[in-house]
């Protein structure tokens, strides 16, 4: 409940939504945990949405729960870019049809599933440029 966002995260955030991306967390915690943590890190006004998995009763990586995202904004799962710094969930998320950059901030092995992300970057430093911001 008091988890801080990594230091770089709030300007990361604030850089998406200056170049008119809509941002959320999706979460296989609870909602209480998540506006928690969110409200803690300060980053509750950066945020567009946050998705728990309580919303559909099932885990990530169940296709229910990624369908979330695409259903609440109106969009197809191709045009949601999804960013994770947990190896199964950017596979899950890419094999689900998000276009996924996995966060690889810990020098992980990729997940030896089908599908896999589209970009891999070792911070987010470089996520602006890749989004063409």
């Amino acid at each position: 409940m008091e988890l801080n966002a990594f230091p770089e995260v709030p300007d990361m955030l604030r850089t998406l939504k200056a170049g008119g991306m809509k941002t959320a967390i999706l979460t296989n915690g609870s909602p209480e945990m998540v506006n928690g943590n969110v409200e803690n890190a300060g980053i509750m006004d950066l945020l567009d949405e946050t998705f728990s998995v309580d919303m559909v009763k099932v885990y990530k990586p169940h296709p229910d729960v990624y369908q979330m995202v695409p259903d609440m904004f109106d969009v197809d799962a191709t045009r949601v870019r999804f960013m994770s710094s947990n190896a199964w969930d950017a596979t899950a998320a890419a094999n689900f049809g998000f276009r996924v950059v996995w966060i690889n901030l810990y020098n992980q092995p990729p997940e030896n599933i089908p599908e896999t992300h589209e970009y891999m970057l070792p911070t987010l430093e470089g996520l602006p440029a890749l989004l063409g911001l």
